[in-house]
């Protein structure tokens, strides 16, 4: 299938742009209100204390600010961050110079935690609860385990794979976040703070739109901020409005719920060859040509998030939802 503006996972063009729209700071980050205030509390009690803040897992999907808020709670808690990833650590051996090379109340944030294999997530667990590592020294008969003693640091942890953390290391953490889709109000203020950092001129009904469209996601909403934006420079002087925003999402084929092509495919698959459902995901996969892990990893998420696809024991249907949206009439 094509390849998607309307991914929410994270691509080149958003690493260089992201850093100068990202909050700094606990008052400048929008949403996630229940998040945000627990985590005030948790910091403002650690520093009273001064103590370094109890280990955090941030879950959720993709593209809702989990890095971002890794970021703010250093700048909080006034220490440095060390940025990691599970694929990125191979060797118990990495993981144990990386936190031997932390400071004394250092952040370590591990992305995509769930795919850090056993061997160096067992040099987590006293790190975690003792600050300490135990490293084998020698071969055989003669090998001895010695205890290093590590600064007291933060492990935060990311994941959009909640169920794949093994229960000993999901335990250890003392502060467990689920991060939630964003409402259309809330992506149109952080559209509105980053037009402003790019310079961009955007009216309300304009940041509106691409809120709309922006499948709940604040990367994907300043993704779309930065497309829509070349157009309105080249053809419309310069500014977003509600039918700028409309005509250019149309031609970038992001309709008016957020669907771009490739979910447009899947439903109608369903609806006309499979008369709305239920069929297994193997099925669809095969109907589409697509593996049917993206499937079920990427494409369904926001489907079945937003009412579009039903999960039954029987398999996948398409909701009544679906069929309005495509101005479909469903077969009795």
């Amino acid at each position: 299938m094509e390849k998607r503006i309307i991914s929410t996972q994270l691509l080149e063009e958003d690493k260089v742009v992201d850093n100068n729209l990202r909050p700094q700071r606990l008052d400048e980050y929008i949403g996630q209100e229940k998040v945000k205030n627990n985590l005030k509390v948790y910091i403002e009690a650690a520093k009273e204390r001064n103590e370094p803040l109890d280990h955090v897992l941030f879950y959720g999907p993709p593209g809702l600010g989990k890095t971002t808020l890794s970021g703010i709670i250093a700048n909080e808690m006034g220490v440095n961050v060390k940025i990691t990833s599970g694929p990125a650590i191979q060797k118990p051996g990495e993981m144990a110079s990386i936190l031997n090379n932390l400071g004394e109340g250092d952040l370590l944030f591990v992305d995509e935690i769930h795919r850090l294999n056993r061997q160096v997530e067992e040099v987590l667990y006293p790190a975690m609860e003792d600050y300490a590592i135990d490293i084998m020294i020698g071969k055989g008969t003669t090998a001895r385990s010695i205890r290093l003693d590590l600064p007291k640091f933060t492990l935060v942890g990311a994941t959009t794979r909640a169920g794949l953390l093994s229960a000993p290391l999901r335990d250890r953490f003392g502060v467990v976040n689920h991060l939630e889709f964003y409402t259309p109000e809330e992506l149109q203020v952080i559209i509105e703070q980053s037009a402003k950092k790019l310079q961009v001129t955007i009216d309300k009904d304009g940041a509106y739109e691409l809120a709309r469209r922006s499948r709940g996601t604040p990367r994907l909403a300043n993704r779309l901020l930065k497309r829509v934006r070349d157009f309105a420079q080249v053809k419309y002087q310069g500014v977003i409005t509600k039918s700028v925003a409309d005509e250019v999402l149309n031609l970038l084929e992001v309709d008016s719920l957020g669907l771009d092509k490739n979910d447009q495919t899947i439903l109608l698959t369903m609806i006309d060859k499979f008369h709305g459902g239920p069929l297994g995901l193997d099925t669809l996969a095969a109907a589409i040509g697509e593996d049917s892990g993206t499937i079920e990893d990427v494409y369904e998420p926001y489907l079945v998030q937003n009412g579009f696809i039903l999960r039954t024991p029987r398999g996948r249907m398409v909701t009544d939802f679906a069929y309005e949206h495509f101005h479909r009439n469903r077969e009795v």
